[in-house]
């Protein structure tokens, strides 16, 4: 099933209605479709924003965009949840679903809290498909200099929100895990939290991650990666976005267990993730081995243990 068709399957009957007329090569370029009620239903496609109206794309200020209904949003819901929305709550209450193809779908709103935690939702008002793309490839020119003595190092991606670090750890994992380039493969633990780098349904990866790779989907990370340690003898463990003190003492162990450790981190640079409390004990004690710094999607420079640069990739 292609893009298009995945999305009216679980918009509502009138925000589908708006996707129609979009060409073939917007779909394939759509990153994210906001519903949020009584507002502009905005699509964002390769980078630009527009809103939606029955004759195609228009101006987020136009008149003749869309603003989906409370019933709108209400319909995709049930969509979505396969008119069990009960059955998807515990998902839900992570402020996400997984969709197969390995798309998210988040949501905002009035939730029911319990004891500091999320329980259930009253209202929601807000929903954000992230539609999936993968890039096969896209690791190409950074994977040789993360290699040293025909072993993998220890690497750090750094980047701000939006920058492509899940997309080139995903086809970094995958590559690593497929043996490519005349290397041999290695097992990988994958530890994702949130379903974006595999994003599992029902369990099974929908992101093609290699043919030796492990999920842990769903699990928090710290815990996530003392599990592979202890039960599935990973050449390396591959995680997405450290950042709190409990994630960094895991990963102090897997970096001192032999194990090779693959991990992104928010930041603008080196100086960032040095400033993190928690992460910046990882970075004196020169235990990273590469660091990856993305400044835009497919702009990269590599960095060595001291902070020089490696190389660049436009």
């Amino acid at each position: 099933m292609d893009i298009k068709d995945r999305l009216k399957t679980f918009l509502g009957t009138e925000p589908a209605r708006r996707i129609t007329p979009l060409a073939a090569q917007d779909f394939e370029q759509i990153t994210e479709l906001r519903l949020r009620a009584s507002k502009p239903m905005l699509v964002r496609i390769q980078g630009q924003e527009y809103a939606l109206a029955l004759q195609g794309k228009v101006s987020p200020q136009s008149r003749e965009a869309y603003s989906p209904t409370a019933i709108d949003i209400s319909e995709t819901i049930e969509r979505i949840s396969q008119y069990s929305f009960y059955a998807f709550e515990p998902e839900l209450c992570m402020g996400y679903i997984t969709l197969p193809g390995g798309h998210r779908v988040g949501v905002s709103g009035q939730a029911v809290i319990e004891n500091g935690n999320v329980r259930a939702w009253r209202h929601i008002g807000s929903i954000n498909f992230r539609v999936a793309h993968g890039v096969k490839g896209c690791a190409d020119g950074v994977l040789p200099f993360l290699f040293e003595n025909g072993r993998i190092m220890h690497t750090m991606i750094i980047s701000p929100p939006g920058c492509g670090k899940t997309t080139l750890l995903r086809d970094i994992v995958r590559q690593v895990s497929d043996g490519a380039h005349g290397r041999a493969g290695l097992t990988i633990g994958l530890v994702d939290e949130r379903s974006e780098v595999a994003g599992c349904f029902k369990g099974i990866a929908q992101n093609d991650i290699g043919m030796r790779t492990d999920v842990l989907d769903g699990c928090p990370k710290a815990e996530g990666m003392v599990m592979l340690l202890r039960a599935m003898s990973p050449d390396v463990i591959a995680v997405d976005e450290l950042g709190g003190r409990g994630d960094a003492e895991a990963a102090h162990a897997v970096l001192t267990a032999g194990v090779k450790l693959l991990c992104t981190a928010h930041g603008s640079g080196l100086e960032d993730i040095k400033k993190n409390p928690a992460l910046g004990g990882l970075i004196n004690q020169k235990i990273f081995q590469r660091y990856i710094v993305l400044s835009a999607p497919g702009q990269a420079v590599v960095l060595n243990e001291k902070g020089a640069a490696a190389c660049c990739q436009a």
